[in-house]
């Protein structure tokens, strides 16, 4: 589920939007009424959505937009003559008056958008370190020079090794290592 971090000057704004919002099914973590306290709900999520006015007594909405870490997502709603009808680089905007139907459709593009990043996240296989690399050479080296198998069979005998046995390639290239040195 998607963090959203509601952020308005008005505290009545701020609850009414909140209210359309988890009424809709999503999760509200914070109700925020400057822009300090976005920036602090900010800092204790990973990822998430702010839905955000325009002005806060203490900053602009651009300078939440600016401190934003990654994995965040901004939607603006101002009305069209702040902005003069334009989306701001890095957010996405709705116009005032807000229509229910906008807000809740938009919401739902954006956690897609982070649901599908998510996962394409881990999809990514894990970077090796050097000394993890060092060690599934040093077994298909063994491998290849005791069983004369070429550097590709020697790789796939280790991966199907940690397949059936249920441990990660590493584990099993240091028994492979271990149970050839005995």
């Amino acid at each position: 589920m998607t963090n959203i971090i509601v952020a308005f000057s008005r505290q009545e704004d701020a609850r009414n939007i909140k209210n359309i919002v988890t009424r809709n099914g999503f999760q509200v973590v914070a109700v925020c009424t400057s822009g300090s306290q976005a920036i602090n709900s900010l800092e204790e999520l990973n990822s998430g959505i702010v839905i955000s006015g325009y002005r806060f007594e203490d900053m602009m909405f651009q300078d939440i937009l600016d401190c934003m870490p990654e994995g965040f997502e901004m939607l603006l709603v101002a009305s069209a003559s702040r902005l003069g009808g334009q989306a701001p680089p890095g957010a996405v905007y709705l116009p005032m008056p807000l229509k229910v139907h906008d807000l809740i459709s938009t919401l739902e593009m954006m956690c897609r958008s982070q649901d599908r990043r998510k996962r394409q996240l881990r999809r990514r296989p894990a970077q090796r370190s050097s000394e993890d690399r060092r060690v599934i050479q040093e077994a298909k080296d063994l491998l290849m020079e005791r069983n004369n198998m070429t550097e590709g069979e020697a790789h796939r005998y280790i991966q199907k090794c940690s397949m059936v046995s249920g441990t990660n390639l590493v584990e099993t290239a240091q028994m492979v290592i271990s149970l050839i040195n005995v």
